[in-house]
């Protein structure tokens, strides 16, 4: 199957897991802003995909990341692309004043996933998270024209929490794909071992690290929160509503007794919707 097939295909579940994960940040917002963050989003999962999804025959991750790095600083230096993904994503760059070290970074992140599969420290994690998620976050800012420094930072903060957040959900399948994001010190602390993510209910043990480490995540939230006020128009709406898919997923976390391996952990839309309103009511007071 030729690539220029496979990219909008890539481009579709992008999008279809973009709506499951802000249906209601994105569903308000009027389109010019709406396809910009599509395209950003669907850039990320495509660079994220190489190096988390088995690909097709003779497709080489690393080979590919290089070539989609390559192209951005083409693009950035004037010069034509013909990579399908990075030429979809260029009237958002250009439109949008994007700045192609934050797409890098994330392409960095994913070379750093196939050399390093565990952390020993939080620390190393929220490290791992200036890569892997702080950059989303800025590049939101920027297709919005908020992009000043200190509404970055307060988005660095609410990125890695939820960054966090998607780890704590997804501690299974992201053993399976060897890969633990719960720091090593904390799994010591807690008395929990690699075997117990194999397990299909998680012990007492993980519950209580899971709780830790969501309570953790919960405060890199509202450190970040702030950042809803500091925002106006579509932005506010936009990022309230980010802010308000972590904090429902930690609801639905919670209420699952903090056990991500008996079923699958997703806010249900109402609690979202319930969060959202809240943050936006906060921001205008």
């Amino acid at each position: 199957m030729s690539q220029q097939v496979v990219v909008p295909a890539v481009h579709r579940l992008a999008q279809a897991r973009a709506e499951e994960n802000f249906p209601v940040a994105l569903r308000v917002l009027p389109d010019r802003y709406r396809r910009h963050l599509l395209a950003v989003y669907g850039y990320a999962r495509h660079v994220d995909d190489l190096g988390d999804e088995p690909q097709a025959p003779g497709v080489d991750p690393t080979a590919e990341l290089d070539r989609i790095e390559a192209e951005l600083r083409a693009l950035d230096t004037g010069r034509a692309v013909s990579h399908p993904v990075v030429r979809a994503l260029a009237p958002t760059i250009t439109g949008c004043r994007l700045p192609v070290d934050a797409l890098i970074r994330l392409i960095e992140a994913n070379r750093v996933d196939q050399r390093v599969t565990r952390y020993a420290t939080f620390a190393q994690l929220v490290e791992y998270c200036t890569l892997s998620a702080n950059p989303v976050g800025e590049l939101v800012l920027h297709v919005f024209g908020q992009a000043g420094r200190a509404q970055r930072e307060l988005s660095d903060r609410v990125c890695t929490a939820l960054q966090i957040v998607e780890h704590l959900q997804d501690v299974a399948e992201d053993h399976r794909r060897g890969r633990v994001y719960l720091p090593g010190e904390d799994m010591e602390r807690f008395g929990v071992t690699e075997e117990d993510l194999t397990r299909p209910a998680a012990s007492r043990p993980l519950r209580e690290l899971i709780a830790f480490e969501a309570e953790r995540a919960r405060a890199w939230l509202d450190a970040g929160a702030p950042l809803v006020s500091a925002l106006h128009g579509w932005a506010r709406l936009a990022v309230g509503g980010y802010l308000a898919g972590g904090r429902a997923t930690l609801d639905a976390l919670a209420a699952a007794d903090h056990d991500p391996l008996r079923d699958a952990v997703r806010p249900h839309r109402r609690r979202v919707l319930r969060r959202w309103l809240a943050a936006t009511v906060r921001s205008a007071g």
